[in-house]
């Protein structure tokens, strides 16, 4: 009795059940993978067969069936057990293959492999009239996933042409799903301040580089990094060079260029615009690791005997390291000769801190901005007025290129006029948005006066906070150029920035204690 039953075992046909679907989703909300499972098992058990392995892949049906995990899986487990026959069941023909070539070419790959194929929605027989209708079968199912393909990149591009981006979100930004809208990009925080602040920074100067940049990204633990936990130097130049967050639309693979989108810009084009002249004037230079947040004034310093901006090192003494500036241009009377950091910085402090103002010196910067404003409301409109001119032009000339786009066949023309028309897209958004925010309102000119009296006061304030950032701020807005910087002598004349140096007229007995580093 025993060996009776051994020998129906042993007889038993063995089988395995492969299961596909197109996506991740179809898995989780649990359309998939599971119930193809299920079915093929009741299949299975209906047979009498002994499932002795289950194959999942969650990936698309066309292409190479090489490149599915689950399916070179299955075919590894068959070449490792060449002896025995085994039975592939799959659900639905169009989980097998979705492609006529890979059809065939999957269904000869089972048959050297000495594997039968069997579907619960289609029976396959070696005969010529079931080969042909098989290959109708996989011919339709490769028609529908073109098919289905071609609609969904309509689809795409459409709502790309009606200003919503179809994208993973940029970083800054999440979906919403919007009542009118579908989903919608919207602003992501903490992150979206972190971009303002870093196209600002550029843009202004608080960041030299985007080297600088990738270190300030670097800084916020909440911005992403990639796998060694690094914001690159990279990453931050695909960030300031995303058009996206001007609140436009841009897309090579679509042919957009500029187009206003309905998500809410994080900067204007005007930042923007800077941020890319800022980069195509600046030469590319490494991320120094051995510098970091240590030293305010690198870049800011030249030595005053060779006009050559100081260099910093942190060189090891006996117990601990020192942070030096110093000078490494050879035949400089200086050179190779330290100067210790809070020794320099803690002069610069003290220059700025001699160019605080008095009160009544306050009240006059406090009335001469207020007649710039009144110049700048003044100009406003004449600035609106020329901006819409600028549209309607630009307007002329891009369907004067579209009427030479029809009618020419040459490639290389249309490629100049449609270059020609992205420019002009691009410069039509600029005029845009001058023509929608240039007017000033009151209440921003308080913000602003209050924020910029608040710096010019006492700039000393935010040097003595010690920020690296900060301290570049301080030293951007308040000189005109580098500072030289005399080892033995110290600090010399400074050019001041207009401001100051508007101020610096009235020096002699309105600037406390006088200006400091005479020669």
């Amino acid at each position: 009795m025993q060996d009776h039953s051994l020998r129906i075992q042993t007889a038993q046909q063995r089988a395995v059940i492969y299961a596909r679907v197109s996506s991740i989703a179809q898995e989780t909300e649990g359309h998939g993978l599971k119930s193809q499972e299920t079915r093929c098992r009741e299949y299975a058990l209906s047979k009498g067969y002994d499932v002795a392995a289950v194959f999942p892949d969650t990936i698309s049906g066309g292409g190479d069936f090489m490149k599915r995990p689950g399916m070179v899986a299955l075919l590894s487990f068959l070449d490792a057990q060449p002896d025995t026959s085994f039975v592939v069941i799959f659900d639905d023909l169009k989980r097998f293959a979705r492609d006529t070539r890979f059809h065939l070419d999957l269904r000869e790959a089972f048959r050297t492999r000495g594997a039968t194929i069997e579907c619960l929605n289609f029976k396959f027989e070696d005969t010529p009239e079931g080969e042909f209708i098989e290959t109708i079968m996989a011919a339709q199912g490769a028609l529908e996933r073109k098919q289905n393909g071609r609609q969904v990149a309509q689809k795409m591009k459409a709502r790309m042409q009606n200003g919503y981006w179809i994208h993973n979100p940029p970083v800054g930004y999440r979906y919403q799903t919007v009542r009118g809208h579908g989903k919608l990009l919207i602003p992501n925080p903490p992150l979206d301040e972190i971009i303002m602040e870093a196209f600002e920074g550029f843009a202004c100067g608080r960041f030299h580089s985007q080297a600088d940049v990738a270190r300030f990204l670097q800084s916020h633990p909440e911005f992403p990094r990639n796998k060694h936990g690094v914001v690159t130097q990279k990453r931050a130049v695909d960030v300031l060079t995303q058009p996206i967050y001007t609140g436009h639309i841009c897309s090579e693979r679509y042919g957009l260029h500029w187009l206003k989108g309905h998500h809410q810009p994080l900067i204007s084009v005007d930042t923007f615009e800077k941020v890319q002249q800022r980069r195509a004037e600046a030469t590319y230079a490494p991320k120094r690791k051995n510098i970091g947040e240590d030293f305010a004034l690198r870049g800011f310093v030249c030595c005053d005997g060779c006009g050559a901006p100081l260099r910093s090192s942190w060189p090891k003494g006996k117990y601990k390291r020192y942070a030096y500036y110093l000078c490494q241009t050879k035949g400089c009377d200086s050179y190779g000769k330290s100067i210790p950091r809070d020794k320099l910085e803690g002069e610069v402090g003290d220059l700025i801190k001699t160019l605080e103002p008095t009160k009544p010196l306050l009240a006059l910067v406090t009335k001469m901005f207020s007649d710039a404003w009144d110049a700048r409301i003044a100009q406003a409109q004449d600035k609106i007025k020329a901006a819409k001119r600028q549209i309607a032009d630009a307007d002329k000339q891009i369907e004067s290129l579209l009427d030479r786009i029809v009618g020419t066949t040459n490639a290389r023309v249309i490629s100049a006029y449609e270059k020609k028309i992205s420019e002009l897209e691009r410069a039509k958004a600029g005029f845009a948005e001058i023509a929608a925010n240039h007017r000033p309102n009151q209440g921003r000119f308080e913000e602003l006066l209050e924020l910029s009296l608040r710096f010019i006061s006492s700039p000393w304030k935010l040097w003595e906070t010690g920020d690296i950032n900060l301290r570049r701020t301080v030293i951007k807005l308040t000189f005109s150029g580098r500072l030289n910087y005399c080892r033995i002598k110290g600090t010399r004349t400074p050019n001041l920035s207009l401001p100051f140096k508007a101020l610096g007229v009235f020096s002699g007995i309105e600037m406390k204690d006088g200006a400091a580093g005479e020669n």
